[in-house]
């Protein structure tokens, strides 16, 4: 083990491109009518003649499978598991309109049919998948796997959990978030009549408006999240209702599998996290709390692409599902 998490540290530490890709494939499955695209991972020494456990991977909202929840398959891949990371319908090189629409039901079904395209490969052990799911990536993968018992075992990192309160925090007070609703019903409306879709940014320092206001360096530096393939000035306005009314808290009393959730004070909202964690129907739960100076939200976005938590990270998942699945 200790062998395999310092090659997984230098590949970490700015050789990501590397062999890893000698063992991706581009695939595709369908989701409700839907073709998405995927990139699924093998471990390195990958043998046609074996069976093996897998898992369905899932990065923060608005991202493409190349952000986080690729560098996560790269990394639980290399310790053994066939991985899949996939684009959310309506987002990267999948299908589905209109275009940029962040809907968490919608993303909720999406994994569930990865997992069904997992079934249905040859070299998966069909009894041995997993998700793991960061960011808002980790609420889609707590109510799939609340209500698709195929999950076998889950693990989230710096979860994105909220209610009806938690968004008040986040988006202006009860009177903002009852104006975004509106905007998007008024924007949906105007997509239903006319085909058009109106857009804010997706993140900006400057646009009080955009769907991220803040100086969050991962989706404004390059050479972290802001890749080409991920848009930074395209978030549908209609996807406010779905976002901001969704509440993933009660799935935690119909979780049933092994679950283990990582987070961290200075990470979004941790109460929350340790209220559902509390909640889980599952008496096989872990919470693995990291430590940081960091405040909240800050030490959120060292989960996505920073070495420190994306190994320890890796490391607590892949123990966690060798002994689960």
């Amino acid at each position: 083990m200790k062998t395999k998490l310092i090659v997984l540290a230098i590949i970490l530490t700015g050789m990501i491109n590397l062999s890893a890709e000698a063992n991706m494939k581009k695939v595709s499955f369908k989701s409700e009518g839907l073709t998405l695209a995927g990139h699924l991972y093998y471990p390195e020494n990958y043998q046609t003649d074996k069976k093996y456990p897998a898992l369905v991977i899932s990065g923060s909202w608005t991202t493409v499978k190349e952000q986080m929840a690729g560098l996560y398959a790269k990394a639980l891949a290399e310790q053994g598991f066939i991985t899949l990371a996939f684009d959310f319908r309506n987002f990267g090189e999948s299908e589905g309109e209109p275009r940029f629409f962040e809907n968490p039901a919608m993303k909720t079904v999406d994994i569930e049919n990865a997992v069904s395209f997992l079934e249905s490969l040859p070299e998966v052990s069909k009894d041995k998948i997993g998700a793991f799911g960061v960011c808002a990536g980790a609420m889609y993968t707590l109510m799939a796997a609340s209500r698709d018992k195929r999950i076998k075992a889950v693990v989230t990192a710096a979860s994105w959990l909220h209610d009806a309160e938690a968004v008040k925090m986040f988006y202006g007070g009860e009177e903002g978030v009852n104006a975004k609703i509106e905007a998007a019903q008024v924007s949906g409306k105007k997509y239903a009549e006319t085909g058009v879709v109106d857009y804010i940014p997706t993140i900006s320092t400057t646009d009080a408006s955009a769907a991220m206001y803040g100086p969050y360096d991962y989706y404004l530096n390059q050479e972290r999240g802001a890749i080409p393939e991920w848009s930074a000035d395209k978030f549908a306005v209609m996807s406010w209702e779905a976002w901001l009314t969704t509440d993933p808290m009660p799935s935690a009393k119909k979780l049933i599998v092994p679950t283990l959730m990582i987070h961290s004070d200075g990470a979004v909202l941790p109460q929350y996290t340790k209220k559902y964690f509390d909640n889980i129907a599952s008496n096989d739960k872990k919470l693995h709390w990291m430590k940081t100076d960091l405040e909240t939200p800050f030490h959120q976005f060292n989960y996505y692409d920073q070495t420190a938590e994306v190994t320890e990270s890796t490391k607590e998942a892949s123990e966690w599902f060798a002994e689960k699945l």
